[in-house]
């Protein structure tokens, strides 16, 4: 019975770990001013016919906090990656200058940090009712090992009870 309630509640760190780790790479993805490269990671461009990611098509740099560049790595990519940038609607504006494309990062406004911290919040809201979930699967499991468990020892102790009467009724009787 210990090896199944391990087994679950390693299954739940592991689940739980999932959670985690998710809301860090949502967290990656927040905008909040400072140019960062993960800002492009959701970024996927029409490369001949199948969607890549922007990574694998091209570098990817941030040589200050406000600018990105986007280095292909062929010309003729210069275009299917502004497009793609835009249509991933990051609320960047691309510039294309022949040999690589300049983003650069506006400066936040207060609205847009009020924003901000209603997209991390509901984040972080995500990842604990995920946590949450997983925390009760567990429960619900362990409780019904348990229950499987009891139901074994009561059938053990009946099946002991009835075999030990049957042995006193198969007695002779001495008068």
């Amino acid at each position: 019975m210990t090896e199944e309630i391990n087994f679950i509640l390693d299954s739940a760190k592991e689940a739980m770990s999932g959670s985690i780790a998710h809301l860090e790479k949502e967290f990656l993805n927040i905008r909040a001013g400072k140019a960062s490269p993960q800002m492009l990671g959701g970024v996927f461009v029409d490369y001949y016919g199948s969607q890549t990611p922007i990574s694998q098509v091209a570098n990817i740099n941030a040589p200050d906090a406000r600018t990105l560049t986007v280095t292909p790595w062929e010309k003729n990519m210069l275009g299917p990656i502004e497009k793609a940038i835009m249509i991933a609607n990051l609320g960047l504006n691309p510039m294309n200058n022949g040999e690589n494309i300049i983003i650069n990062i506006p400066a936040l406004t207060e609205e847009r940090r009020r924003d901000l911290v209603k997209q991390a919040k509901h984040e972080a809201e995500e990842a604990k009712i995920g946590i949450r979930n997983h925390r009760k699967d567990a429960n619900t499991d362990i409780k019904k090992e348990e229950k499987k468990y009891r139901d074994w020892e009561t059938d053990r102790k009946s099946t002991r009870l009835n075999s030990s009467h049957l042995k006193l009724s198969r007695m002779p009787s001495s008068a």
